[in-house]
């Protein structure tokens, strides 16, 4: 009789420890009517200028916060609090990824009923974390023009595990030569039907549509809450 490796045992151990926590996070968030985005990308895609510029512009109609993680330092958390915005830092040490287990503990003390938005930035990384659920209901993945447009190609669980793309540095793309059409074509290939974002955080291209589509979501999910909640006289559960 054969057996599973060991290694593969322990991991779907982790796997599945991970997916009991990051649902009981999914229903605390939805129950606190807070939409929650994590952002994933490899390193040097501008993430963290990406972030900053969104939290910056959200601040003044929405509540929100943001969870960095980071292996060492908390320089991209630093940055971030001149956003005025709560920010709090998650560092991993080795671990090239944010855990469910890790968000929990970061927001023990936090009342999640005074927030609109919560943002995850994750380890910069595209291999990791796909199989890591963080409890959030939209998970973004984004691509520098300076990576080159096949990289769905060649990442394609963490592509296929988001809901959106967004193309960052969309400023470059004629100095860089970045192929727009193959870019696409690469997401469409990986993920059908992905909603794909083009922005430059540096002018700001791009990010009125992809605030408007944020509002969205929030506006959906609590109209979709509100309405569980009145067809089954409470607050709904969640699997």
């Amino acid at each position: 009789m054969t057996t599973e490796p060991r290694l593969i045992q322990v991991r779907k151990h982790i796997l599945k420890q991970n997916d009991v926590v990051a649902r009981a996070l999914r229903k605390r968030f939805r129950e606190a009517g807070v939409f929650v985005v994590s952002l994933v990308s490899s390193p040097g895609t501008g993430k963290t200028t990406f972030l900053e510029r969104l939290l910056r512009q959200l601040r003044a109609r929405y509540r929100i916060a943001a969870l960095v993680g980071d292996l060492a330092t908390d320089n991209d958390a630093q940055r971030l609090a001149r956003t005025q915005v709560r920010i709090r830092q998650i560092s991993t040490g080795t671990v090239c990824h944010l855990e469910a287990a890790m968000i929990q503990d970061a927001l023990e003390d936090w009342d999640l009923g005074e927030l609109d938005f919560l943002f995850i930035e994750n380890v910069g990384n595209l291999v990791c974390p796909s199989a890591y659920d963080l409890g959030e209901a939209l998970r973004v993945v984004l691509l520098s023009v300076t990576e080159g447009e096949d990289k769905p190609l060649k990442y394609p669980p963490i592509f296929n595990s988001a809901d959106v793309a967004i193309i960052t540095k969309i400023d470059l793309a004629t100095a860089v030569e970045f192929d727009r059409a193959a870019a696409h074509q690469s997401f469409q290939s990986v993920r059908p039907g992905m909603d794909v974002f083009e922005i430059s955080a540096k002018t700001g291209q791009g990010m009125d549509a992809w605030l408007q589509f944020l509002h969205s979501r929030l506006v959906e999910s609590r109209q979709d809450l509100a309405a569980t909640a009145s067809s089954t006289g409470g607050m709904p559960e969640l699997d």
